[in-house]
């Protein structure tokens, strides 16, 4: 059960809460790895995110996007329980352990690219918590309903603190018209604690559309009219890093243009998990990493080119 002690306690109760942060955002000033520029770590601190432009070149994204195609087609990968599908529908909507089931992801997630900004924000060595690809089909690719992360990972996870982030790499261009990413700026700053009893086995259920962990209207409301909503939009090869807690979702895709990014999500060697909340049962290795907390090696930067 939830003790007093959780100060980020969340669906053991019929109400809502708004709780303020209590972990930092940027750990150790941002002085253990070398990545962002200061006013790059200020813009991150404030807002809960950042867009970083032009991180992969074309040659590159081209390669992670037909892999990340040539996964969604392969029927061993799509029959696998990694690989979820949209609601109703066969359409693959996310492929799971990316790092893991793909040679090129697993380059990806120790690319210093990526892994030097999680390493300086995060403040000591990193592990991949999870990673997934996810996909928009044009016209049928549905929402993903608002949400903070670490609210999940905290409840269903046992993820102590905020101390981990993600990043998601565009393989496609994000425009306005394609469910591009929206977040919340400053929403980062407190915590939703969410109504509800959490289902067994809710995983299934919430890869797919996600019902328990979400935000309560009013606080939504109130966390928008605080900072807004900003739709990252960005050509293909940007990179998009946010914190564990920043609040965000994404519409459906009715335009007839694709949309495909490639998550990693990366946590603190000194931030792994616990028990999960409220007696719950763990969640699949492929969805929150717990058998083993090995810190990520950085590929040099001479040979992480995709």
């Amino acid at each position: 059960m939830t003790t007093l002690q959780d100060i980020y306690s969340s669906r053991d109760a019929n109400t809502s809460a708004i709780i303020a942060r209590q972990d930092p955002v940027v750990y150790a000033r941002g002085t253990y790895a070398q990545a962002l520029s200061d006013a790059q770590l200020e813009a991150y601190a404030r807002d809960g995110f950042i867009v970083l432009h032009d991180v992969f070149g074309p040659d590159e994204v081209q390669a992670m996007l037909a892999e990340v195609k040539r996964m969604s087609e392969d029927p061993d990968i799509v029959k696998l329980d990694e690989a979820i599908t949209e609601p109703g529908s066969d359409a693959v909507r996310s492929i799971f352990r990316m790092h893991e089931l793909s040679d090129m992801a697993s380059r990806l997630a120790r690319d210093p690219r990526l892994i030097h900004v999680a390493r300086q924000v995060l403040g000591s060595e990193v592990y991949i918590h999870q990673s997934r690809a996810n996909l928009k089909p044009g016209f049928k690719g549905k929402e993903f309903y608002w949400h903070s992360d670490f609210e999940t990972w905290h409840v269903e996870d046992g993820m102590p603190r905020m101390r981990a982030l993600s990043c998601s790499v565009l393989l496609t261009d994000n425009n306005e018209c394609n469910g591009p990413l929206m977040l919340v700026p400053s929403s980062h700053q407190q915590f939703i604690a969410c109504q509800g009893e959490t289902p067994k086995n809710h995983y299934k259920q919430s890869l797919k559309k996600q019902e328990f962990g979400v935000p309560d209207p009013i606080s939504l409301q109130l966390l928008v009219e605080q900072g807004g909503i900003e739709a990252a939009t960005a050509q293909a090869g940007s990179v998009i890093f946010f914190d564990c807690n920043t609040m965000h979702g994404s519409a459906s895709n009715i335009s007839p243009w694709p949309r495909a990014n490639v998550f990693m999500v990366y946590n603190s060697i000194e931030n792994t998990l616990e028990a999960p909340k409220n007696g719950l049962n763990p969640r699949p290795e492929y969805i929150a990493t717990r058998k083993k907390f090995v810190p990520l090696e950085p590929l040099e930067a001479k040979v992480a080119a995709i």
